[in-house]
């Protein structure tokens, strides 16, 4: 099932749908069918010093690179098997990937700021405490409190 204008102004409805996005050049494109009414937002410090406007999370086989994988390039903590990838023209962070077991795992999670035609104001948060590695508390819908890193 693809977007309709409806869903484009009430994105957080519930359901399965395919969306398109992208870096600000457009040298990276993707598309990917994902329930918009699960975003969520994370406190680890990679969220926070990028900047993180919130995630979708889905399945590797929902998402599909559509162009860019040779301007792509990835970040990740080393022993870490999460990573995120951006776009090397324009530094824009499109979708990160990995494996928590804990959140079922293999994943891909996409940047709702990133999608075409989508609100991000319109969607509905919850929150991950990532900064703990907290992730059996499963998410909340307030933001954790922040405690400084020593």
């Amino acid at each position: 099932m693809t977007q309709t204008d409806t869903q484009l102004k009430t994105p957080a409805q519930r359901g399965l749908y395919t969306y398109a996005g992208g870096c600000l050049c457009g040298a990276v494109r993707y598309e990917a069918t994902v329930d918009l009414a699960g975003v969520s937002r994370c406190n680890c410090t990679i969220c926070m010093k990028y900047g993180y406007g919130g995630g979708a999370g889905m399945k590797p086989d929902a998402f599909r690179l559509l162009k860019g994988q040779e301007v792509l390039k990835k970040y990740g903590r080393d022993g870490s098997p999460n990573t995120r990838s951006f776009c090397s023209n324009c530094g824009v962070v499109c979708f990160g990937d990995g494996d928590v077991p804990e959140l079922g795992g293999k994943f891909v999670s996409i940047y709702v700021n990133t999608l075409d035609d989508v609100d991000p104001s319109l969607l509905t948060f919850g929150y991950w405490d990532g900064r703990h590695d907290n992730w059996a508390a499963g998410m909340r819908p307030t933001p954790w409190p922040f405690q400084a890193t020593a």
